[in-house]
């Protein structure tokens, strides 16, 4: 069931026991700023019943406890709260720099996106890390951040068939989003670089190096600056 809000909201029931609140259905920054504004909201201001807060694009979906309240019951308290979002100062925007090593082993489909695009390879890496990247949420797996939006020169569809094993560190793009992975695990994105970094870590606080809202850079960086920052 959808139902829509004067707000520019529009509410759909996910499942029996979640509800997905839209800002449209275009990635744009605008629709991502509204995401942010109604998780912080409810972060700051829990509904009792809520389970769980998981951010998109342009949407967000609430998991809640369906023996204590109903879809109807939630959206209500929401819809109050979509009034309120002008109101909700956002955290800081964070700023990090990531170094990579692009092409060769660690940039397997570096000369692959290249010949799609017509571009040579130092013009793609220059592309890559000529831009501002925003964290417009983290998923897949822990630690997983979808940044856009990549250079229209760059955008390239994902592999027609994944991986089935990506190396820790590895950054992808897939169509105008660039990604880091995380752990090893299969994936479909194009691989252009890796990076030393450890993008998760469970003892590190908030355990993902990004968080949404963040803003990203990539800086191209040697082999041998690569292996010196791995054995750090």
């Amino acid at each position: 069931m959808d139902t829509s809000t004067g707000e520019g909201a529009r509410f759909q029931f996910s499942s029996d026991q979640s509800l997905l609140v839209y800002f449209g259905h275009q990635i744009t920054l605008e629709a991502n700023e509204n995401v942010r504004r109604l998780l912080r909201l409810l972060e700051l201001e829990p509904v009792v019943g809520v389970r769980n807060l998981h951010p998109a694009y342009c949407s967000l979906l609430i998991k809640f406890d369906a023996l204590r309240m109903q879809h109807n019951e939630l959206e209500a308290i929401l819809r109050q709260y979509l009034k309120r979002l002008d109101e909700v100062k956002l955290p800081e925007t964070r700023r990090v720099e990531i170094p990579v090593c692009y092409g060769g082993e660690f940039g397997p489909d570096l000369a692959e996106v290249c010949k799609i695009r017509e571009i040579a390879e130092a013009q793609a890496i220059e592309l890559h890390a000529s831009a501002e990247y925003l964290v417009y949420f983290l998923g897949f797996v822990p630690g997983f951040a979808y940044l856009g939006e990549l250079p229209k020169e760059l955008a390239t569809p994902r592999l027609a068939a994944p991986r089935k094993r990506v190396t820790a560190g590895s950054v992808g793009i897939a169509g105008n989003q660039t990604g880091v992975y995380p752990f090893s695990t299969p994936g479909g994105w194009r691989l252009i670089g890796r990076t030393p970094l450890k993008m998760f870590q469970a003892e590190r606080h908030g355990l993902s190096l990004l968080s949404i809202g963040d803003r990203v850079r990539f800086t191209p960086i040697s082999r041998e600056r690569f292996a010196a920052l791995e054995n750090a």
